[in-house]
């Protein structure tokens, strides 16, 4: 079950991404080089996008946030050790001179949600155009 869980390329991240897109943002991809691999590197306004699970990043205050009722203990330490290596890669990335912006799943849910979040930390003089 775990091998079909993806870090690349989720439903979330294609929204975000599309919606970076529709904005004019223009943007690289999971760049190795930098702390924690980013989903989105916006290199001329020095800023990192990291798209989050809500399960696997544990959202603070989201439903999804829950624990499996089987093995809970290895759980626990799973989700310490990812919160805990994210914390690591934004301190990183914020001393590198980096901005960090996390968008997490439940932000997500329509590309018009995800437009709306980025419109507010990157404001422009249009407004979003798709209306899907």
């Amino acid at each position: 079950m775990m091998g079909r869980v993806r870090s690349k390329d989720t439903s979330p991240e294609m929204r975000v991404r599309k919606a970076a897109h529709g904005l004019g943002l223009r943007f690289r991809l999971h760049d190795r080089r930098l702390p924690g691999r980013p989903d989105l590197v916006l290199k001329k306004w020095k800023t990192v996008i990291f798209v989050n699970g809500c399960f696997w990043h544990r959202h603070e205050g989201c439903k999804r946030t829950t624990v499996p009722k089987s093995n809970s203990a290895f759980w626990e330490r799973k989700f310490r050790a990812n919160q805990q290596r994210d914390a690591e890669s934004y301190a990183r990335l914020k001393a590198m001179g980096w901005r960090v912006l996390v968008i997490w799943e439940c932000e997500t849910r329509t590309i018009i949600q995800a437009a709306r979040m980025l419109e507010a930390e990157f404001p422009r003089k249009t407004g979003w155009v798709c209306e899907r």
